[in-house]
């Protein structure tokens, strides 16, 4: 079986990231594969796990991690093929939050795939180009297909979320990110049981 992560990306109180990541869980159920019990879909949420600022002493490149919250981490990472990325655009990028929980690891994202739902004043589209060569340095690969919601189209979600409902386009995208999310996971698992043995 295939597990896919839905991560929410930040922290901030207030945020709409618990929102739109439910949204993506419940809709991703519908799937065919996900129906057809190939993937599973979970959602993480950074603000759960507690990470403090950066504070491994030697880099993740080198697996030594003497944290346990790192190591904790390390766990949870490691055991998915594949992300969704749910993520707010915060000054022209992505939140540190995020940021500081992919640079506490490597190998556990290496050679798997990535997705991008994204949210914000412009649909988070600047947060997702930032967010792509940070994670081909950790070796995800980045599917094309993304999920954007604007404050132009998307009002509701920041101003009033309990009423607010995804379009059908964005149904649509999201469907089509999975279809490439759970190919690219599943093409990858050869290099990451090559990498494990």
């Amino acid at each position: 079986m295939t597990r896919i992560a839905v991560l929410i990306g930040s922290t901030r109180p207030g945020r709409r990231g618990v929102t739109v990541a439910d949204w993506v869980a419940k809709a991703a159920a519908e799937h065919a594969a996900v129906a057809a019990g190939e993937v599973e879909i979970d959602v993480i949420d950074l603000a759960d796990h507690s990470l403090p600022l950066l504070d491994e002493p030697v880099p993740a490149l080198a697996a030594d991690y003497r944290h346990e919250h790192t190591r904790n981490w390390a766990e949870v990472i490691g055991s998915y093929d594949g992300f969704v990325f749910v993520t707010p655009e915060y000054n022209h990028s992505f939140p540190a939050a995020l940021k500081n929980a992919i640079d506490y690891l490597f190998a556990e994202w290496n050679d798997k795939a990535a997705g991008f739902v994204s949210y914000g004043a412009h649909g988070g589209i600047r947060a997702v180009e930032q967010l792509r060569p940070v994670l081909a340095e950790v070796k995800l690969a980045t599917v094309r297909t993304q999920v954007f919601f604007s404050m132009a189209g998307d009002i509701e979600l920041f101003t009033d979320p309990d009423a607010w409902t995804a379009s059908s386009y964005q149904v649509e995208n999201l469907s089509a990110m999975l279809d490439e999310l759970i190919a690219w996971s599943a093409a990858l698992k050869p290099l990451r049981a090559k990498a494990a043995a």
